[in-house]
């Protein structure tokens, strides 16, 4: 198995030793999104709309880099860190896919990075 590393400028950085996303045997795996604004290095938007909304453009970002679009996405996992976040958080998501809408799990956690709201990670495949 041929395995290829996906990174673009137009999304944040990996702040770990992880991949933004890699591509094997026409599957695309993106590792998980927070609301890092790729232009300022930070998390600008304090609500979970602005940071769903920057988390769904640098997801877009990255399959775009990958040859993807939107609409190859097969499965999403969304952790929240607070699940009262659900329906707010749902009403931005929706707006970037359309039907037949991926797989999901949706799960609240203690935490997220750099005290993130949302953080979302894609599967994606042609």
């Amino acid at each position: 198995m041929e395995k290829k590393v996906i990174s673009t400028a137009s999304a944040p950085a990996a702040i770990g030793p992880y991949s933004q996303a890699i591509e094997a045997n026409g599957i695309l795996f993106v590792s998980g999104q927070i609301g890092i604004n790729p232009a300022s290095g930070k998390i600008d938007a304090t609500t979970i709309e602005g940071q769903t909304e920057q988390v769904m453009k640098n997801i877009a970002a990255i399959l775009a880099e990958a040859g993807y679009a939107m609409s190859n996405i097969v499965r999403t996992s969304c952790m929240l860190s607070d699940i009262n976040n659900f329906a707010a958080f749902n009403e931005v998501y929706g707006k970037h896919l359309s039907a037949p809408f991926p797989a999901r799990s949706t799960f609240a956690v203690k935490d997220l990075p750099k005290g993130a709201l949302v953080e979302v990670e894609v599967t994606a495949a042609k």
